[in-house]
Protein backbone atom coordinates (compact mmCIF):
# COMPACT_ATOMS: atom_id res chain seq x y z
CA UNK A 1 0.00 0.00 0.00
CA UNK A 2 1.80 3.20 -1.32
CA UNK A 3 2.72 5.00 1.76
CA UNK A 4 3.23 1.99 4.59
CA UNK A 5 5.78 1.86 6.68
CA UNK A 6 7.61 -1.49 7.20
CA UNK A 7 8.81 -1.50 10.65
CA UNK A 8 10.46 -5.14 12.47
CA UNK A 9 8.52 -5.64 15.40
CA UNK A 10 9.70 -4.78 18.88
CA UNK A 11 11.36 -8.36 20.19
CA UNK A 12 11.32 -8.15 23.78
CA UNK A 13 14.33 -9.34 26.23
CA UNK A 14 14.11 -13.07 27.05
CA UNK A 15 14.58 -13.59 30.98
CA UNK A 16 16.54 -16.57 31.21
CA UNK A 17 17.20 -19.28 34.33
CA UNK A 18 21.10 -19.85 35.24
CA UNK A 19 20.49 -22.79 37.05
CA UNK A 20 23.92 -23.53 39.21
CA UNK A 21 25.06 -27.01 40.74
CA UNK A 22 29.16 -27.48 40.60
CA UNK A 23 29.80 -24.32 38.67
CA UNK A 24 29.62 -21.35 40.78
CA UNK A 25 31.78 -19.09 39.63
CA UNK A 26 31.48 -15.57 37.28
CA UNK A 27 34.15 -15.91 34.54
CA UNK A 28 34.57 -18.91 31.74
CA UNK A 29 31.12 -19.30 32.73
CA UNK A 30 29.46 -20.37 29.07
CA UNK A 31 25.61 -21.20 30.81
CA UNK A 32 26.13 -17.43 32.43
CA UNK A 33 27.64 -15.68 29.29
CA UNK A 34 24.63 -17.15 27.29
CA UNK A 35 21.81 -16.23 29.76
CA UNK A 36 23.00 -12.83 29.76
CA UNK A 37 22.84 -12.52 25.84
CA UNK A 38 19.38 -12.94 26.05
CA UNK A 39 18.46 -10.54 28.63
CA UNK A 40 17.20 -10.97 31.89
CA UNK A 41 19.14 -13.37 34.33
CA UNK A 42 18.00 -15.40 37.53
CA UNK A 43 20.41 -17.06 38.63
CA UNK A 44 19.29 -19.74 41.15
CA UNK A 45 21.25 -22.78 43.27
CA UNK A 46 19.05 -25.38 44.79
CA UNK A 47 20.15 -27.47 47.22
CA UNK A 48 18.48 -31.22 46.46
CA UNK A 49 18.79 -33.83 48.90
CA UNK A 50 16.26 -35.41 46.99
CA UNK A 51 17.90 -36.58 43.65
CA UNK A 52 21.21 -37.96 44.80
CA UNK A 53 19.57 -39.62 47.49
CA UNK A 54 22.68 -41.51 49.54
CA UNK A 55 24.81 -39.05 48.05
CA UNK A 56 23.96 -36.18 49.12
CA UNK A 57 26.75 -33.69 50.02
CA UNK A 58 28.75 -34.94 53.09
CA UNK A 59 29.07 -32.54 55.99
CA UNK A 60 32.53 -31.19 54.58
CA UNK A 61 31.23 -30.19 51.59
CA UNK A 62 28.06 -28.64 52.98
CA UNK A 63 30.30 -26.40 55.43
CA UNK A 64 32.19 -25.43 51.88
CA UNK A 65 29.08 -24.69 50.12
CA UNK A 66 27.50 -22.57 52.65
CA UNK A 67 30.50 -20.16 52.24
CA UNK A 68 30.44 -20.59 48.20
CA UNK A 69 27.14 -19.28 48.10
CA UNK A 70 27.68 -16.62 50.43
CA UNK A 71 30.77 -15.74 48.14
CA UNK A 72 28.91 -15.69 44.49
CA UNK A 73 26.12 -14.07 46.00
CA UNK A 74 27.98 -10.45 47.03
CA UNK A 75 29.77 -10.97 43.92
CA UNK A 76 26.43 -10.80 41.80
CA UNK A 77 25.06 -7.96 43.77
CA UNK A 78 27.81 -6.17 42.83
CA UNK A 79 26.87 -6.70 39.19
CA UNK A 80 22.91 -5.56 40.05
CA UNK A 81 22.43 -9.13 40.34
CA UNK A 82 21.70 -11.72 43.46
CA UNK A 83 21.21 -15.34 43.97
CA UNK A 84 17.75 -16.82 44.42
CA UNK A 85 18.02 -20.05 46.83
CA UNK A 86 15.43 -22.83 46.93
CA UNK A 87 15.37 -26.26 48.34
CA UNK A 88 13.65 -29.07 46.84
CA UNK A 89 13.88 -31.84 43.84
CA UNK A 90 15.19 -29.66 41.48
CA UNK A 91 13.22 -31.33 38.58
CA UNK A 92 10.35 -30.09 39.91
CA UNK A 93 11.68 -26.60 41.51
CA UNK A 94 12.98 -25.44 37.65
CA UNK A 95 9.64 -25.93 36.13
CA UNK A 96 8.10 -23.87 38.49
CA UNK A 97 10.56 -21.12 38.81
CA UNK A 98 10.18 -21.39 35.22
CA UNK A 99 5.80 -20.53 35.32
CA UNK A 100 6.64 -18.26 38.16
CA UNK A 101 9.41 -15.62 36.12
CA UNK A 102 7.70 -16.90 33.02
CA UNK A 103 11.47 -17.35 31.67
CA UNK A 104 11.94 -18.19 28.22
CA UNK A 105 14.92 -20.72 28.91
CA UNK A 106 16.97 -22.34 31.66
CA UNK A 107 20.50 -22.45 31.11
CA UNK A 108 22.97 -24.43 32.67
CA UNK A 109 26.74 -26.40 32.65
CA UNK A 110 26.42 -30.47 31.85
CA UNK A 111 27.05 -32.54 34.91
CA UNK A 112 27.74 -36.09 34.80
CA UNK A 113 27.05 -37.53 37.66
CA UNK A 114 24.52 -39.92 37.25
CA UNK A 115 22.06 -38.31 39.29
CA UNK A 116 22.07 -35.25 37.34
CA UNK A 117 22.26 -36.87 34.22
CA UNK A 118 18.85 -38.43 35.29
CA UNK A 119 17.56 -34.76 36.40
CA UNK A 120 18.38 -32.93 33.04
CA UNK A 121 16.87 -35.98 31.28
CA UNK A 122 13.94 -35.40 33.33
CA UNK A 123 13.72 -31.54 32.70
CA UNK A 124 14.72 -31.48 29.34
CA UNK A 125 10.66 -32.80 29.07
CA UNK A 126 8.94 -30.01 31.18
CA UNK A 127 11.58 -26.45 30.36
CA UNK A 128 13.39 -25.62 27.50
CA UNK A 129 16.64 -26.55 29.10
CA UNK A 130 19.94 -25.05 26.88
CA UNK A 131 23.22 -27.38 28.23
CA UNK A 132 26.70 -26.06 27.96
CA UNK A 133 29.49 -27.56 28.41
CA UNK A 134 31.78 -26.03 30.49
CA UNK A 135 33.42 -27.85 33.76
CA UNK A 136 36.05 -30.23 32.15
CA UNK A 137 38.38 -29.51 29.72
CA UNK A 138 36.20 -31.34 26.69
CA UNK A 139 32.31 -32.86 26.56
CA UNK A 140 32.66 -36.40 27.90
CA UNK A 141 32.48 -38.53 24.85
CA UNK A 142 34.62 -36.10 22.86
CA UNK A 143 37.79 -38.12 23.25
CA UNK A 144 37.27 -41.94 21.67
CA UNK A 145 39.45 -44.58 20.76
CA UNK A 146 39.83 -44.86 17.15
CA UNK A 147 36.93 -47.28 17.16
CA UNK A 148 34.73 -44.48 18.15
CA UNK A 149 34.35 -46.40 21.93
CA UNK A 150 35.26 -44.49 25.22
CA UNK A 151 38.70 -44.92 27.47
CA UNK A 152 39.36 -46.96 30.11
CA UNK A 153 42.49 -46.70 30.15
CA UNK A 154 43.97 -43.48 31.77
CA UNK A 155 47.29 -43.46 29.31
CA UNK A 156 45.93 -43.40 26.27
CA UNK A 157 42.85 -41.34 27.36
CA UNK A 158 45.74 -38.72 28.20
CA UNK A 159 47.51 -39.30 24.91
CA UNK A 160 44.39 -38.69 22.92
CA UNK A 161 42.88 -35.50 25.10
CA UNK A 162 46.30 -33.98 24.74
CA UNK A 163 46.11 -33.68 20.89
CA UNK A 164 43.09 -31.10 21.41
CA UNK A 165 44.43 -29.04 24.38
CA UNK A 166 44.94 -26.05 25.28
CA UNK A 167 41.34 -25.99 25.71
CA UNK A 168 39.50 -22.52 24.63
CA UNK A 169 40.53 -19.25 25.99
CA UNK A 170 38.39 -18.81 29.11
CA UNK A 171 35.20 -16.45 28.98
CA UNK A 172 35.62 -13.30 30.82
CA UNK A 173 33.25 -12.40 33.93
CA UNK A 174 30.11 -9.99 32.62
CA UNK A 175 30.33 -6.66 33.63
CA UNK A 176 26.78 -6.32 33.89
CA UNK A 177 23.97 -8.95 35.11
CA UNK A 178 20.20 -7.78 34.04
CA UNK A 179 17.94 -8.17 36.19
CA UNK A 180 14.00 -9.04 36.01
CA UNK A 181 11.77 -6.90 36.87
CA UNK A 182 10.47 -8.95 39.97
CA UNK A 183 12.75 -10.94 41.51
CA UNK A 184 11.17 -14.65 42.36
CA UNK A 185 11.07 -15.50 46.42
CA UNK A 186 13.85 -17.16 47.87
CA UNK A 187 15.14 -19.05 51.04
CA UNK A 188 17.42 -17.67 53.43
CA UNK A 189 21.33 -19.56 53.48
CA UNK A 190 21.24 -19.41 57.53
CA UNK A 191 18.08 -21.21 57.20
CA UNK A 192 19.66 -24.44 55.52
CA UNK A 193 21.61 -25.14 58.07
CA UNK A 194 24.89 -26.04 56.22
CA UNK A 195 27.37 -25.44 58.98
CA UNK A 196 27.91 -27.06 62.17
CA UNK A 197 26.90 -26.08 65.35
CA UNK A 198 26.53 -28.85 67.87
CA UNK A 199 30.01 -29.11 68.25
CA UNK A 200 31.18 -26.60 65.48
CA UNK A 201 34.36 -29.06 63.82
CA UNK A 202 35.24 -26.15 61.54
CA UNK A 203 37.49 -24.18 62.94
CA UNK A 204 40.38 -25.91 61.30
CA UNK A 205 38.89 -25.77 58.13
CA UNK A 206 37.61 -22.44 58.20
CA UNK A 207 41.72 -21.48 59.05
CA UNK A 208 43.14 -22.92 55.78
CA UNK A 209 39.77 -22.36 53.22
CA UNK A 210 38.49 -19.39 51.61
CA UNK A 211 35.53 -20.73 49.91
CA UNK A 212 34.61 -18.17 46.56
CA UNK A 213 35.84 -17.41 43.09
CA UNK A 214 37.87 -14.96 44.66
CA UNK A 215 39.57 -17.78 47.19
CA UNK A 216 40.18 -19.86 43.78
CA UNK A 217 41.85 -16.80 42.18
CA UNK A 218 44.71 -16.67 44.76
CA UNK A 219 44.69 -20.18 45.19
CA UNK A 220 45.46 -20.06 41.14
CA UNK A 221 48.06 -17.28 41.99
CA UNK A 222 49.89 -18.81 45.06
CA UNK A 223 50.45 -21.68 42.67
CA UNK A 224 52.23 -20.02 39.83
CA UNK A 225 55.32 -19.79 41.44
CA UNK A 226 55.12 -23.64 42.09
CA UNK A 227 53.95 -25.27 39.13
CA UNK A 228 56.87 -25.19 37.12
CA UNK A 229 58.42 -27.49 40.40
CA UNK A 230 55.06 -29.69 40.54
CA UNK A 231 56.37 -32.81 40.02
CA UNK A 232 59.37 -32.46 41.97
CA UNK A 233 57.86 -31.60 44.93
CA UNK A 234 54.25 -32.88 44.99
CA UNK A 235 54.73 -36.15 46.43
CA UNK A 236 56.63 -34.66 49.77
CA UNK A 237 53.81 -33.89 52.41
CA UNK A 238 55.86 -31.59 54.46
CA UNK A 239 56.81 -29.63 51.48
CA UNK A 240 53.84 -27.14 49.80
CA UNK A 241 54.16 -28.56 46.73
CA UNK A 242 50.57 -28.77 45.80
CA UNK A 243 47.84 -26.47 44.71
CA UNK A 244 45.32 -26.69 46.99
CA UNK A 245 43.32 -26.21 44.00
CA UNK A 246 41.10 -29.52 44.17
CA UNK A 247 37.99 -28.17 46.67
CA UNK A 248 37.81 -24.63 44.26
CA UNK A 249 37.92 -26.73 41.31
CA UNK A 250 34.82 -28.97 42.59
CA UNK A 251 32.70 -26.45 43.63
CA UNK A 252 33.62 -24.95 39.94
CA UNK A 253 35.03 -21.67 41.36
CA UNK A 254 37.36 -21.95 39.06
CA UNK A 255 37.24 -23.76 35.50
CA UNK A 256 39.35 -26.53 34.40
CA UNK A 257 40.43 -24.67 31.35
CA UNK A 258 41.18 -21.53 33.80
CA UNK A 259 43.63 -24.01 35.30
CA UNK A 260 45.08 -25.18 32.66
CA UNK A 261 45.61 -21.66 30.73
CA UNK A 262 47.08 -19.75 34.14
CA UNK A 263 50.14 -22.87 34.44
CA UNK A 264 50.50 -24.82 31.15
CA UNK A 265 53.31 -22.22 30.25
CA UNK A 266 55.50 -22.31 33.30
CA UNK A 267 58.07 -25.03 32.07
CA UNK A 268 59.77 -27.43 34.07
CA UNK A 269 57.64 -30.04 34.94
CA UNK A 270 54.24 -28.66 34.83
CA UNK A 271 52.79 -31.40 32.66
CA UNK A 272 52.79 -33.20 36.03
CA UNK A 273 50.25 -30.68 36.95
CA UNK A 274 48.07 -31.01 33.26
CA UNK A 275 47.92 -35.02 33.86
CA UNK A 276 46.57 -34.28 36.96
CA UNK A 277 43.70 -31.91 35.80
CA UNK A 278 42.87 -34.62 32.83
CA UNK A 279 42.95 -37.74 35.16
CA UNK A 280 39.78 -35.64 36.70
CA UNK A 281 38.25 -35.58 33.04
CA UNK A 282 39.63 -39.45 33.17
CA UNK A 283 37.08 -40.17 36.23
CA UNK A 284 34.11 -38.52 34.74
CA UNK A 285 34.32 -40.06 31.48
CA UNK A 286 34.53 -43.30 33.72
CA UNK A 287 31.21 -42.39 35.60
CA UNK A 288 29.68 -41.97 32.47
CA UNK A 289 30.30 -45.46 31.49
CA UNK A 290 29.95 -46.64 35.02
CA UNK A 291 27.13 -44.82 36.92
CA UNK A 292 27.98 -46.98 39.75
CA UNK A 293 31.33 -46.41 39.81
CA UNK A 294 31.44 -45.58 43.70
CA UNK A 295 29.42 -48.45 44.69
CA UNK A 296 30.32 -51.84 42.54
CA UNK A 297 33.57 -53.19 41.20
CA UNK A 298 34.53 -52.75 38.07
CA UNK A 299 36.43 -55.71 37.86
CA UNK A 300 33.66 -58.62 39.22
CA UNK A 301 36.28 -60.80 39.78
CA UNK A 302 36.84 -58.81 42.91
CA UNK A 303 33.25 -59.02 44.21
CA UNK A 304 34.39 -62.41 46.31
CA UNK A 305 37.33 -61.18 48.18
CA UNK A 306 36.34 -61.78 51.57
CA UNK A 307 36.58 -58.22 53.34
CA UNK A 308 36.55 -58.04 56.72
CA UNK A 309 33.26 -57.25 58.54
CA UNK A 310 32.82 -53.91 59.93
CA UNK A 311 29.92 -54.93 62.18
CA UNK A 312 32.50 -57.58 63.93
CA UNK A 313 33.37 -55.39 67.11
CA UNK A 314 37.25 -55.64 66.69
CA UNK A 315 37.01 -54.70 62.74
CA UNK A 316 34.55 -51.61 64.14
CA UNK A 317 37.77 -50.66 66.47
CA UNK A 318 40.23 -51.19 63.99
CA UNK A 319 38.23 -49.11 61.49
CA UNK A 320 37.53 -46.58 64.27
CA UNK A 321 41.22 -46.45 64.45
CA UNK A 322 42.04 -45.50 61.29
CA UNK A 323 39.08 -42.65 61.08
CA UNK A 324 40.25 -41.48 64.26
CA UNK A 325 44.31 -41.21 63.29
CA UNK A 326 45.40 -43.82 66.04
CA UNK A 327 46.54 -46.89 63.99
CA UNK A 328 50.75 -46.67 65.23
CA UNK A 329 51.18 -45.89 61.72
CA UNK A 330 52.47 -42.38 61.79
CA UNK A 331 52.20 -40.83 58.31
CA UNK A 332 48.65 -42.89 58.45
CA UNK A 333 47.65 -40.61 61.42
CA UNK A 334 49.09 -38.05 60.44
CA UNK A 335 46.85 -37.92 57.10
CA UNK A 336 44.11 -39.07 59.25
CA UNK A 337 43.98 -36.26 61.30
CA UNK A 338 44.84 -33.61 58.58
CA UNK A 339 40.97 -34.75 56.83
CA UNK A 340 39.74 -34.32 60.33
CA UNK A 341 40.99 -30.77 60.84
CA UNK A 342 41.03 -29.23 57.35
CA UNK A 343 38.72 -31.34 55.36
CA UNK A 344 41.77 -32.07 53.07
CA UNK A 345 44.29 -34.79 52.62
CA UNK A 346 47.67 -34.36 50.84
CA UNK A 347 47.25 -36.79 47.75
CA UNK A 348 49.78 -39.17 48.46
CA UNK A 349 49.01 -39.66 51.74
CA UNK A 350 45.75 -40.23 50.45
CA UNK A 351 47.03 -43.16 48.80
CA UNK A 352 48.61 -44.44 51.71
CA UNK A 353 45.64 -43.98 54.12
CA UNK A 354 43.53 -45.55 51.31
CA UNK A 355 45.95 -48.72 50.93
CA UNK A 356 46.48 -49.15 54.96
CA UNK A 357 42.70 -49.90 54.88
CA UNK A 358 42.12 -51.78 52.42
CA UNK A 359 45.36 -53.64 52.63
CA UNK A 360 46.47 -53.64 56.28
CA UNK A 361 42.68 -53.96 57.56
CA UNK A 362 41.50 -55.84 55.05
CA UNK A 363 38.04 -53.30 54.86
CA UNK A 364 36.26 -52.96 51.96
CA UNK A 365 36.94 -49.64 50.14
CA UNK A 366 33.55 -48.56 49.93
CA UNK A 367 33.68 -48.23 53.39
CA UNK A 368 36.58 -45.70 53.11
CA UNK A 369 35.14 -43.87 50.30
CA UNK A 370 32.40 -42.65 51.90
CA UNK A 371 34.16 -41.74 54.52
CA UNK A 372 36.07 -39.63 52.41
CA UNK A 373 32.72 -38.37 50.99
CA UNK A 374 31.82 -36.87 54.41
CA UNK A 375 35.27 -35.58 55.85
CA UNK A 376 36.35 -34.15 52.00
CA UNK A 377 36.01 -30.69 51.07
CA UNK A 378 36.55 -31.64 47.42
CA UNK A 379 34.47 -34.91 47.92
CA UNK A 380 34.03 -35.50 44.08
CA UNK A 381 31.75 -38.61 42.95
CA UNK A 382 33.86 -39.42 40.17
CA UNK A 383 37.01 -38.70 41.70
CA UNK A 384 36.58 -40.36 45.05
CA UNK A 385 35.16 -43.31 43.57
CA UNK A 386 38.20 -43.87 41.01
CA UNK A 387 40.78 -43.11 43.30
CA UNK A 388 39.62 -45.87 45.97
CA UNK A 389 38.82 -48.36 43.42
CA UNK A 390 42.55 -47.68 41.91
CA UNK A 391 44.01 -48.19 45.31
CA UNK A 392 41.82 -51.51 46.02
CA UNK A 393 42.44 -53.05 43.00
CA UNK A 394 38.82 -53.24 41.77
CA UNK A 395 38.67 -50.59 39.00
CA UNK A 396 39.00 -50.77 35.07
CA UNK A 397 42.46 -49.13 35.37
CA UNK A 398 43.61 -49.69 38.88
CA UNK A 399 46.72 -50.70 40.87
CA UNK A 400 47.33 -55.16 41.43
CA UNK A 401 45.81 -55.72 44.66
CA UNK A 402 48.43 -57.95 45.42
CA UNK A 403 50.70 -54.66 45.52
CA UNK A 404 50.83 -53.65 49.19
CA UNK A 405 52.34 -50.28 49.82
CA UNK A 406 54.39 -50.06 52.86
CA UNK A 407 53.48 -46.82 55.19
CA UNK A 408 56.60 -47.13 57.21
CA UNK A 409 58.98 -46.62 53.83
CA UNK A 410 56.54 -44.70 52.25
CA UNK A 411 56.86 -42.16 54.95
CA UNK A 412 60.57 -42.23 54.78
CA UNK A 413 61.08 -42.34 51.13
CA UNK A 414 58.52 -39.04 50.60
CA UNK A 415 60.40 -37.39 54.25
CA UNK A 416 57.41 -37.15 55.51
CA UNK A 417 59.05 -35.73 59.40
CA UNK A 418 57.51 -32.52 59.49
CA UNK A 419 54.58 -33.41 58.46
CA UNK A 420 53.94 -36.17 61.22
CA UNK A 421 55.49 -33.60 63.59
CA UNK A 422 52.63 -31.13 62.60
CA UNK A 423 49.52 -33.67 62.89
CA UNK A 424 50.87 -36.55 65.29
CA UNK A 425 52.32 -33.68 68.10
CA UNK A 426 52.74 -36.90 70.25
CA UNK A 427 55.48 -37.40 68.29
CA UNK A 428 56.61 -33.71 68.00
CA UNK A 429 60.23 -34.80 69.74
CA UNK A 430 61.28 -37.23 67.32
CA UNK A 431 63.97 -37.26 64.83
CA UNK A 432 64.21 -39.32 61.59
CA UNK A 433 64.26 -42.12 61.09
CA UNK A 434 62.48 -42.82 64.45
CA UNK A 435 60.01 -40.34 63.42
CA UNK A 436 58.42 -42.53 60.81
CA UNK A 437 58.55 -45.92 62.82
CA UNK A 438 58.86 -45.22 66.65
CA UNK A 439 58.06 -48.61 67.77
CA UNK A 440 60.41 -50.27 65.90
CA UNK A 441 63.36 -48.24 66.97
CA UNK A 442 62.07 -48.15 70.80
CA UNK A 443 61.19 -44.93 70.59
CA UNK A 444 57.16 -45.30 71.04
CA UNK A 445 55.81 -42.58 73.64
CA UNK A 446 53.78 -43.60 76.10
CA UNK A 447 51.34 -41.33 74.73
CA UNK A 448 50.85 -42.58 70.99
CA UNK A 449 49.15 -46.09 70.48
CA UNK A 450 51.25 -49.27 68.94
CA UNK A 451 50.69 -50.61 65.71
CA UNK A 452 46.96 -52.25 65.74
CA UNK A 453 48.68 -54.81 63.23
CA UNK A 454 51.91 -55.63 61.91
CA UNK A 455 53.16 -54.72 58.37
CA UNK A 456 54.42 -58.35 57.29
CA UNK A 457 50.95 -59.95 59.80
CA UNK A 458 48.89 -57.09 57.27
CA UNK A 459 50.57 -58.60 54.34
CA UNK A 460 50.02 -61.73 54.90
CA UNK A 461 46.21 -61.89 55.54
CA UNK A 462 45.82 -59.55 52.46
CA UNK A 463 47.47 -62.08 50.12
CA UNK A 464 45.63 -64.61 51.87
CA UNK A 465 42.23 -63.27 51.22
CA UNK A 466 43.38 -62.52 47.23
CA UNK A 467 44.37 -65.89 47.20
CA UNK A 468 40.60 -66.86 47.70
CA UNK A 469 40.01 -65.38 44.21
CA UNK A 470 42.07 -67.99 42.83
CA UNK A 471 40.21 -70.78 44.35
Amino acid sequence: MAGARSESPHVPPMTSILWLRRDLRLADQPALTAAVRSGPVIPVYILDDETPKHRRMGAASRWWLHHSLKSLDADLRKLGSRLILRRGNAADIIPSLVNESRASAVHCIRHYEPWWRNAERALKDKVNLVRHHGNYLMPMGAVTTGGGAPYKIYTPFWRALSRHMPPPVPLPAPAVMPAPDVWPSSDTLDDWGLLPTKPDWAGGIADMWRPGEGGAAQRRDDFADKARFYGEKRNFPSTDGTSFLSPHLHFGEISAAQAWHANSAMGGSVETFLKELTWREYAQNLIVQYPDYGSQNAREKMDALPWRDTRDPAVADDLRAWQRGNTGYPIVDAGMRQLWATGWMHNRVRMITASFLVKHLLIDWRVGEQWFWDTLVDADYASNAVNWQWTAGTGVDSNMFVRIMAPLSQSEKFDAAGYIRRWVPELADLNAPYIHDPGEYGRLPACYPAKIIGHRDARDRALAAYEVLKR
